[in-house]
């Protein structure tokens, strides 16, 4: 793909370019757990999204989408969103430098990737934090990770409306090979935990579905979080966000809030415990614990914060049947994307060949597998 991107960029623009990569991620546990300021557990992977760019000595960027097989060009001085359009991606990071005092002049680039659409791989992080690498390593900016991160997560806000999270775009800056992030979303640092999985792997498996409440439901849990906190800080006063309150203290939490609070409030609160307990487990590798933790993570996300889908749900428990599976559970937002699953790696074609049939069955639908491994984060390639 990279020698694909540089020739292309040749093709096009007729001069050597720059390269850059930056990669999408996984997340072994801890889900909706970052818009209350609480842990998470990403991991970039292998599959991402490549650039070439080159100064043009004017003030338009030209952008070639290998991708979508389309061209977009802008002045670099005066832009804006273009509603639904992937240059957005583009146009946001170049508004974050330019607010933040960096002079972005005319450039050319040619981007692509290997991240499977829909999959829940955050190819969008990724061509955001890609970008803001490629573009800091053209003009000799030396824009440090995490400026990047937050510029990624910023500029997705602003021009593509999306009220993302730092997770994505920090793992796909910070993500470092055989090793996830244990992430603190209130103060923006992390924790490097080894990966020793020895005859274990992690693969996804894509439901291919996404349900159109998605996006309804997720503003609807955040909003429920928010109230929670609200009625909660009567009680408890030096609350911020749910991850001020800890464990021992949820019979108390259960006798203030409603039923349906309640279960929102407890899977954010014990999530978070679960992060840290799943990075003590992968420390010691203790990957039967790991995989326990998994299936807890799933169970609360189905039932009590009410955010996968049938076809996720069925996903998980077939995996949960096999004696060679440690832990399957849904990763992401939730109402389709995938499942991610720890597998003896001797078993991976008896287990892709099971669970198509069975998915396939159920709901006349061939799922995606997608092997996945810890790797490196956003760099220059040469």
């Amino acid at each position: 793909m990279r020698e694909i991107i540089a020739n292309s960029f040749v093709e096009i623009f007729s001069q050597e370019p720059l390269l850059a990569f930056a990669p999408g991620r996984i997340n072994l546990i801890g889900e909706h757990t970052d818009y209350q300021e609480g842990f998470v557990f990403p991991a970039a992977v292998a599959q991402g999204i490549h650039f070439a760019i080159q100064k043009n000595n004017s003030k338009s960027a030209r952008i070639h989408s290998l991708d979508f097989n389309e061209d977009f060009v802008f002045d670099v001085k005066s832009f804006s969103p273009k509603k639904g359009h992937w240059a957005n991606y583009i146009m946001g990071m170049v508004s974050q430098f330019k607010q933040a005092g960096y002079e972005v002049a005319g450039f050319d680039m040619v981007f692509g990737g290997n991240i499977p659409v829909g999959s829940g791989l955050s190819s969008s992080a990724a061509l955001s934090v890609g970008v803001g690498t490629a573009i800091s390593g053209l003009f000799d900016f030396n824009i440090p990770k995490k400026s990047l991160a937050l510029y990624a997560q910023k500029s997705e806000q602003l021009f593509e409306g999306l009220n993302c999270g730092i997770m994505d775009p920090y793992a796909s800056a910070f993500g470092k090979a055989d090793h996830a992030l244990l992430l603190d979303c209130r103060s923006n640092s992390h924790e490097e935990v080894p990966i020793s999985l020895g005859p274990y792997c992690l693969l996804l498996v894509n439901t291919k579905v996404k349900h159109k409440l998605a996006d309804s439901a997720y503003n609807k849990r955040r909003s429920a979080c928010e109230e929670s906190v609200e009625i909660l800080s009567h009680t408890f006063p030096d609350i911020k966000t749910l991850r001020d309150i800890s464990e021992t203290d949820l019979p108390k939490v259960k006798s203030i809030l409603s039923i349906e609070l309640f279960s929102k409030a407890k899977h954010v609160i014990l999530e978070d415990v679960r992060v840290h307990q799943a990075g003590e487990s992968l420390r010691r590798g203790e990957l039967v614990k790991f995989g326990k933790l998994m299936k807890a993570s799933h169970e609360s996300l189905s039932k009590d914060y009410e955010v996968s889908c049938k076809e996720l749900d069925f996903l998980a428990e077939e995996s949960w049947k096999k004696s060679y599976v440690l832990g399957s559970r849904m990763m992401g937002g939730g109402f389709g994307g995938c499942t991610i699953n720890l597998l003896e790696n001797e078993y991976i074609p008896e287990f892709k060949e099971s669970i198509a049939k069975s998915y396939f069955d159920a709901f006349n639908i061939e799922p995606e597998f997608i092997e996945v491994k810890p790797s490196d984060g956003a760099r220059i390639v040469k």
